[in-house]
């Protein structure tokens, strides 16, 4: 009986820790539209380098609709591309916490390196609003010289 509610308790403590530690947003079209958008925007990083990111400034076009955009950090996680704030360009948010402590810029730059590319999730307040909500964010690596990785991400709720 003792083993039964031992292996019970380890069986819930592991599922609890799998719904917590995601490694993909939850299952949406806006996922896949996402992730198609950053893979295609790979490839013309990869094509053009920085060249082509006056094509992703251009709101309300094809690569920034509403609260979507692409960004882009260099190897040492600096902010190339953000066009929703550029001021945050050119610099590095290297060891910045999200409201739950996570490194989230060093998070995106970690899994487009190891993994090649892959789903981040963050707290950032959505834009013009202070409270944090959870972002969800894809990131792509690229080959581009002095460009780690392109993204996007979206507020799920």
């Amino acid at each position: 009986m003792l083993s039964r509610l031992l292996l019970a308790a380890a069986f819930t403590s592991f599922l609890s820790y799998s719904a917590s530690s995601q490694d993909r947003a939850p299952g949406s079209a806006e996922v896949q539209r996402i992730e198609g958008l950053v893979s295609k925007a790979a490839e013309l990083v990869d094509a053009k380098g920085k060249a082509a990111f006056s094509e992703f400034r251009q709101r309300d076009g094809e690569w920034w609709k509403g609260n979507v955009y692409l960004f882009a950090y260099a190897p040492d996680g600096t902010v190339l591309l953000n066009p929703a704030t550029p001021s945050r360009e050119g610099k590095s948010y290297h060891g910045e916490k999200d409201k739950k402590g996570k490194l989230f810029h060093d998070a995106l730059v970690e899994t487009a390196k190891t993994k090649g590319s892959g789903w981040v999730d963050y707290w950032l307040p959505k834009p013009g609003a202070t409270e944090p909500s959870q972002k969800w964010s894809y990131v792509k690596a690229v080959k581009a010289d002095g460009i780690a990785l392109v993204g996007a991400g979206f507020y799920p709720d």
